[in-house]
């Protein structure tokens, strides 16, 4: 088995269970009887988690050089977890067995992008081939879940939706099994270096601030967006296709991400991609009940994740040095996901009013994407930065030394 395959095979049940979890809790949860206030302090508490954790978790990948442990031991604690829902249905035992599931499965994320950025030689063309079978995983996850929420009554989702998640996060343990050890990285080889002052960079400050903002702007379609549609009126394979055509879309950006970055700088990417993010919450806010206009929004979700991550994790690579890639990656996702996504869902969830706050608070997602967009025009891009992917030499050296082994 490949390295590609190896690694893509990671991030296919990674993002598989995210399919599952982000479109679907708040339909799981509605099904145990909480209001959307409860739904939104669940949430606000899952995505808290990501916070602190991801750094707790780099520091120690940073200071032993055992990315591929941590990783391990995360997949393997979050299923623990998640296992429990079985047996819950009440609102504090459902809360904190969720929080140790996140708490767990945010171990994973960040050393897997940091090992398979190493393993690439970070270069952007094969790095968006394997990042797109994350995007594949939660396709079909969403499929899957959008099918058995038509076919199958409210109790029967509970269960299933608890057994989907357990087997895949189950196939995912097993699938971190057959990476190997990586030799280029090793503690004896370089200490960590002290991180703040990369951290104060004002184009670091603004770049973060903004992907807050875009978090925020989230919270009601990572929360409620599934509720949303059933309350619309849209079957439960309208609702799988929907989501998944977001997704979709994100892939054909990851395909052909080289071409976008050698054409346009890291800046103008940025800007774009928070902009018509904006645009998106405020289209979904009047208009969700036309398809055409879902359909839009949807295929905007392009460049609402997938152009804005792909930028995102190229810009940690090169920020941070390689002995504080593992910390830089942490403070980025638990900084931006984790404080901006809890943020984002408790607004969502007080805003929200069981279905009757729902045009408000998606206009307020598109003031918090629009905000983003502002603040980003004040990002300053260093020289490296101005046709920052256009470097065929590394790219070629990366392919050829990574897909054959």
């Amino acid at each position: 088995m490949s390295l590609f395959t190896r690694l893509s095979s990671n991030y296919f049940f990674y993002f598989a269970i995210l399919g599952l979890v982000s479109p679907y809790l708040s339909v799981f949860l509605d099904a145990k009887g909480f209001t959307s206030t409860e739904l939104g302090e669940i949430f606000a508490i899952i995505t808290a988690t990501k916070i602190v954790a991801p750094s707790l978790w780099a520091v120690l990948a940073d200071k032993t050089g055992q990315q591929l442990l941590i990783i391990r031991l995360g997949a393997l604690f979050a299923l623990i977890s998640f296992i429990l829902l079985f047996w819950l249905s009440s609102y504090w035992p459902i809360s904190f067995a969720l929080a140790l599931f996140s708490l767990f499965w945010t171990a994973v994320l960040p050393q897997l992008e940091v090992l398979t950025l190493n393993s690439v030689r970070r270069s952007s063309k094969i790095y968006a081939r394997i990042r797109l079978w994350g995007s594949i995983g939660f396709i079909v996850l969403a499929l899957i879940a959008g099918q058995v929420m038509e076919y199958f009554p409210i109790e029967s989702f509970t269960f299933s939706f608890t057994l989907m998640g357990s087997l895949i996060l189950l196939l995912l343990l097993l699938s971190t099994l057959t990476i190997k050890p990586q030799h280029s990285f090793n503690k004896n080889k370089q200490a960590p270096i002290a991180i703040r002052a990369k951290l104060f960079e004002s184009r670091f400050v603004v770049f973060f601030i903004a992907g807050i903002l875009l978090q925020i702007s989230f919270g009601p379609y990572y929360g409620f967006f599934a509720l949303f549609l059933r309350d619309l009126s849209y079957s439960g394979f309208a609702i799988g296709l929907l989501i998944s055509l977001g997704v979709v879309a994100e892939i054909m950006v990851f395909i052909y991400a080289g071409t976008f970055f050698k054409t346009f700088t890291l800046k103008q990417l940025l800007v774009f991609s928070l902009a018509i993010t904006a645009l998106r919450w405020y289209l979904v806010a009047l208009f969700a009940d036309s398809v055409w206009v879902l359909l839009l929004t949807q295929v905007i979700h392009a460049a609402s994740f997938g152009l804005y991550h792909s930028a995102s994790m190229l810009f940690i690579s090169e920020h941070f040095s390689a002995c504080q890639q593992s910390r830089g990656q942490a403070i980025y996702l638990g900084g931006v996901y984790g404080l901006g996504g809890a943020v984002g869902a408790y607004l969502a969830g007080i805003l929200w009013l069981d279905g009757q706050g729902a045009k408000t608070t998606f206009i307020v997602a598109s003031c918090a994407a629009l905000l983003a967009t502002f603040l980003m025009l004040f990002f300053k891009e260093k020289a490296f930065f101005e046709k920052p992917w256009q470097k065929k030499a590394q790219s070629k050296i990366g392919q050829k030394s990574t897909i054959n082994n």
